[in-house]
């Protein structure tokens, strides 16, 4: 089961609820990554359990009504922390797989990442982030 705390920064006054560090629960992993260019912290999605059957990741991203897609190897756009925490779980599905996707801001895949963990500096002012005592959020 994964935990998701708030961090706050004492000097600006930044604050966030991530992880803080590479986490997973029973459907997905998660690992806090600094974006340079946004100046955010964010949960990203780093694998992702899917349906392994034909048409399993048209399944995932809610294209089951479309017969004239073809079923993609690649997600190519990943999905956010909060878009997999409300998914359902499919019905009728036996077998699943580990479908591991790459560290990218939700916001442009184009800025510039990289995985940060507690202790960690504030993305705006460099200072050390306070983590709560207690967890904010349990998922999964």
């Amino acid at each position: 089961m994964g935990r998701s705390y708030w961090f706050e920064c004492p000097k600006c006054g930044y604050r966030t609820k991530v992880s803080g560090r590479a986490d997973r629960g029973l459907s997905f992993f998660v690992q806090t990554l600094l974006c340079r260019d946004c100046k955010e912290l964010y949960d990203a999605v780093t694998r992702l359990k899917v349906p392994d059957e034909p048409g399993g990741l048209r399944t995932l991203a809610g294209l089951d009504r479309v017969k004239f897609m073809k079923p993609s190897p690649v997600i190519i756009a990943p999905p956010t922390f909060q878009a997999v925490l409300n998914r359902l779980p499919p019905k009728g599905v036996k077998r699943y797989k580990w479908l591991p996707v790459k560290l990218q801001c939700p916001v442009s895949a184009l800025h510039r990442v990289r995985s940060w963990n507690d202790p960690g500096p504030c993305p705006k002012c460099g200072v050390f982030l306070e983590k709560s005592a207690l967890p904010y959020r349990l998922w999964d």
